[in-house]
């Protein structure tokens, strides 16, 4: 079974919203926290947004706070990006990841969705 599987990405204009899920088969493997991270063509993948598996702790990268959100639902086995205001700078593939424990940093990649914003 696939540890983490990414839906709901697409073709949005600027200023749309988009909401990403990701199925979590979370019977596979036990977290510190789970993550959305995103590539840009040409450009390395960086953080976007994580939740803390005990306490739910919710960090943001500086360029889309107050924009994006991530949730998770009570069993822990979808977690959500809602994406809101969106720029075209938004534009990459999103993956949803895993800290998992024992591991020193996120280390459980899907394999992505697209996420197209125009201008």
């Amino acid at each position: 079974q696939v540890p983490l599987q990414e839906s709901g990405g697409g073709l949005v204009q600027a200023g749309g919203s988009l909401r990403l899920s990701c199925a979590v088969a979370a019977h596979t493997f036990s977290s510190h926290a789970m993550g959305w991270f995103r590539q840009a063509p040409g450009k390395e993948r960086e953080f976007v947004a994580s939740i803390r598996t005990a306490g739910g702790q919710k960090y943001y990268a500086d360029s889309v706070k107050g924009r994006f959100n991530i949730s998770r639902d009570r069993a822990a086995t979808s977690i959500y990006l809602q994406m809101n205001m969106l720029k075209p700078e938004d534009t990459a593939v999103y993956y949803c990841a895993a800290h998992q424990v024992g591991a020193t940093k996120y280390n459980i990649f899907g394999q992505g969705t697209q996420v197209t914003v125009s201008s």
